[in-house]
C-alpha cells in the first residue's frame, strides 16, 4: 500500500510539475478581434485550448484595463474581461506566464468604420426574400467538398443532405433579386454546422465566429452583404440563442457543465412556450419548455450564466460591425431565457438605434405572439424590447382564406378582417413580419393543382404586400415553387432551378420559365416594384371595412396619399354598394394598378370572381 502511494504522488508530481504537461496551447480565441470606441467598454475574450488555466494572465497595452480573470471548472478555459473605455485601436498582446515560459496572443483592436446610428435596419417599407443558402444557387463548387469537415461532399437527390449552394451562388443572382423588386436577403443561418448529418439547414451552430466553409468565408459573407447593400438590398443574418451543435467545443470541451441546461445532459423540450406567460402554468412546464433541449443534437445553453450571455451577445454585436448586416433574426425566440433575450436586445439597440430584431415567435394566437414584442402591455412589467415579431396565426390565416367563399360573418376575406381587429394586443402592428410560408411550413402552394390557381396567388401576394407589418417572400415563390411538409421538411427547402450548372431549368431567367411561371414572376416584380419607396404602404395608417357581398375592402394612407385594395373573395361575380365606402373614395373614378383599367365608382361596382383592384388616390 505505501509503495502505491508512493507511485502515486510519483504521477501526480509528473503531470502537475512536468514543463511540457504544462504547456499552454491556445486554440480558439473568441471573438477574434474587436474594436475601439464601442457603446459598451467592456469586452469579455474567451480563450480556449490546452492547460490554460495554470497561466498568469496580463495585457501589454497601458490604456487597456484587465479587470477580471475567470477560471471555469475546465482548466482549458479562460476568461477575460476587459475594459476598453480609455481604448485606441491597437494590436496589444496577452500574456499567458507559467513559470519561465511566456506565451503572447496578438490581439486587434480595429478602427471602427460606422457610427451605430449609421446602421440602417429593415422596416415595413422592405421586403424581406428569404434564402436557404444551400439550396439557392452553387457559384462556387470548389467548396462542395471541405477536407475534415464532418458531413463531405453533396449529394442533391437526399432531402436532408448537402446540396452545394454557397455564398457566391447568392451574388451571382443579386442582379435577379434587385429586378424582382425585394428590398432585403434574409438567409437561413450561414455560420458553421460541423455536424455529422443535416448540417445544410444551419440551425445547430459549431462556430459563432466563422461562416461556414461550405458557405463561403467570412470575408466572402462581409463582401456579399456590401454588394447587396450597393444594389439597394439590406442584409438579415439568423442566429440562434437558445441552443448549438452537439459538435461545438464549446460542448464538446465546454468550460463546465452549467454553461448548458439540465447541466449538460440532455432533456427534451415540451415545445409548449405558452407556458412561459400563462398565469397558471406550473413551475415544472416553464422550465422543461424553456430549459428543455430543442433535440439532442442541439445542447441548450443556459444564459443565466453571464459568461454564456456575455459570449452571445458580442457573437451577434460582432457580425453587425464585422459586416455591416442590417438586421437579425433570432430563431426559437422564447425558448430562451425571457431576461437574457431581453438584456441582448437592449444592448444591440443601445449600439445601433437603428437597426432591426426579429424573433421568431411560432405561436398559435395573436395575444400569444402579442406577449413577446417590445412594450407590450401584456408581458408589463417585464419588456422584451424585441421590436420585431413573426406573425403566425396571420401566416395561418391567409393559407386558408383565399381558397373559402368569403361570408359576411366567417370564412374566407373575413378570416383576415376578423383577425386585423384584433391588432390592438399588438404594441406595434407595423413591426410584425407577414409571410404566405417559410423554410418551416408548407409552401403557399402546397402541391402543383394549388400552383396552377393564380388566381388565389395574385390575390395572396397583394395583400401579403399591402396590408400592415414587414411582408417576407420565401424564395421560389415568385416561380410557383410547390412543396407540403408533410413529405419532409427537406421538400420545403428544394432547390431553386437554374442555381447548378448542371440544372436543365433555369428559372432565374424569363425563358427557363413556364408561361405560368412568367407571369406569376411578372405580377411579382410589377408589384414589388411599386411597392418599393411607396410610403402609403411602408408607413401608412390601416383602415378596413367588414366584409359584405363577399368582398374585403380596405384602405392604407399617408400625408394626403391613399391605396384602397378591394377583394372579391366569391368564385361568383358580386356587386358592391360603394355608399359604406365614400369615405375611402374621395374620386368618382380611379385606375386600377393591376390591369390599368379605370373604374366608375358611383353607386355600384361590378367585381368579377376573385378580382382585385388596386386603386390610388
Amino acid at each position: 500500500m505505501k509503495q502505491t502511494l508512493i507511485v502515486m504522488l510519483s504521477l501526480l508530481s509528473f503531470f502537475h510539475f512536468s514543463p511540457k504537461a504544462h504547456a499552454a496551447t491556445v486554440q480558439h480565441v473568441a471573438p477574434t478581434f474587436w474594436w475601439a470606441g464601442m457603446k459598451n467598454p467592456e469586452l469579455q475574450i474567451l480563450l480556449h485550448g490546452e492547460c490554460l488555466a495554470a497561466a498568469q494572465v496580463s495585457i501589454d497595452s497601458p490604456d487597456i484595463l484587465l479587470k477580471e480573470v475567470v477560471l471555469q471548472d475546465n482548466p482549458n478555459y479562460l476568461l477575460l474581461y476587459l475594459d476598453l473605455a480609455e481604448a485606441r485601436p491597437q494590436t496589444f498582446h496577452i500574456l499567458l506566464r507559467e513559470g519561465k515560459k511566456t506565451t503572447s496572443i496578438p490581439y486587434e483592436l480595429k478602427q471602427r468604420t460606422r457610427k451605430g446610428e449609421e446602421v440602417q435596419g429593415f422596416t415595413a417599407e422592405d421586403v424581406l426574400y428569404l434564402i436557404m443558402p444551400d439550396r439557392f444557387a452553387n457559384g462556387n463548387p470548389a467548396n462542395d467538398r471541405v477536407p475534415g469537415m464532418l458531413e463531405d461532399g453533396v449529394d442533391r437527390s437526399g432531402q436532408y443532405t448537402r446540396h452545394g449552394g454557397d455564398l457566391q451562388g447568392i451574388a451571382d443572382h443579386l442582379d435577379y433579386l434587385q429586378d424582382l423588386g425585394v428590398t432585403a436577403i434574409w438567409l437561413n443561418p450561414a455560420q458553421e454546422n460541423d455536424m455529422p448529418e443535416g448540417s445544410y439547414h444551419g440551425y445547430a451552430i459549431t462556430d459563432y465566429y466563422q461562416i461556414d466553409r461550405r458557405l463561403g468565408t467570412n470575408e466572402e459573407f462581409k463582401q456579399l452583404t456590401e454588394q447587396a447593400q450597393a444594389k439597394g438590398l439590406k442584409m438579415v443574418m439568423d442566429m440562434i440563442f437558445n441552443h448549438c451543435g452537439r459538435e461545438n467545443y464549446l460542448f464538446k470541451d465546454r468550460p463546465s457543465d452549467d454553461w448548458f441546461n439540465f447541466r449538460s445532459n440532455y432533456v427534451q423540450t415540451s415545445y409548449k412556450t405558452a407556458s412561459v406567460q400563462d398565469i397558471h402554468a406550473s413551475d415544472y412546464e416553464r422550465r422543461i419548455a424553456t430549459d428543455g433541449w430543442f433535440t439532442e443534437q442541439m445542447p441548450d445553453f443556459n444564459q443565466r450564466n453571464r459568461h454564456v450571455a456575455r459570449y452571445l451577445i458580442q457573437s451577434s454585436i460582432w457580425w453587425v460591425e464585422f459586416a455591416g448586416i442590417n438586421g437579425i433574426r433570432q430563431d426559437t425566440h422564447p425558448y430562451a431565457d425571457f431576461d437574457f433575450m431581453s438584456q441582448w436586445c437592449r444592448e444591440v439597440l443601445d449600439e445601433y438605434p437603428h437597426f432591426n430584431i426579429v424573433g421568431e415567435t411560432w405561436l398559435n394566437s395573436n395575444v400569444l405572439v402579442s406577449f413577446w414584442q417590445k412594450d407590450s402591455r401584456l408581458a408589463a412589467p417585464r419588456n422584451s424590447h424585441l421590436p420585431t415579431v413573426m406573425d403566425f396565426p396571420l401566416n395561418a390565416l391567409m393559407n386558408v382564406a383565399f381558397d373559402e367563399e368569403t361570408g359576411d360573418w366567417s370564412d374566407g376575406l373575413y378570416r383576415l378582417y376578423d383577425y386585423l381587429t384584433q391588432d390592438h394586443v399588438y404594441a406595434d402592428p407595423m413591426h410584425l413580419l407577414i409571410f404566405l410560408d417559410n423554410h418551416d411550413v408548407s409552401r403557399f402552394c402546397k402541391n402543383e393543382r394549388e400552383a396552377q390557381n393564380l388566381a388565389r396567388y395574385k390575390q395572396a401576394l397583394t395583400f401579403l404586400l399591402t396590408t400592415r407589418g414587414i411582408p417576407q417572400i420565401y424564395y421560389g415563390t415568385e416561380i410557383l415553387m410547390a412543396a407540403d411538409k408533410g413529405n419532409g421538411d427537406g421538400t420545403l427547402r428544394n432547390d431553386f432551378p437554374g442555381g447548378w450548372k448542371e440544372d436543365k431549368t433555369n428559372c432565374f431567367e424569363a425563358a427557363g420559365r413556364t408561361a405560368l411561371q412568367n407571369e406569376a414572376f411578372d405580377f411579382t416584380r410589377r408589384l414589388l416594384q411599386w411597392r418599393k419607396g411607396n410610403a402609403v404602404i411602408g408607413k401608412g395608417s390601416l383602415k378596413h371595412f367588414s366584409t359584405a357581398s363577399g368582398t374585403y375592402v380596405y384602405e392604407r394612407s399617408y400625408e394626403g396619399h391613399s391605396v384602397v385594395v378591394i377583394m372579391n373573395g366569391s368564385d361568383r361575380e358580386q356587386t358592391l354598394d360603394l355608399t359604406p365606402y365614400r369615405e375611402v373614395l374621395p374620386q368618382p373614378e380611379a385606375t386600377d394598378f393591376l390591369s390599368g383599367k379605370t373604374f366608375q365608382l358611383k353607386d355600384r361596382l361590378l367585381l368579377q370572381p376573385r378580382q382585385t383592384l388596386l386603386l390610388s388616390f
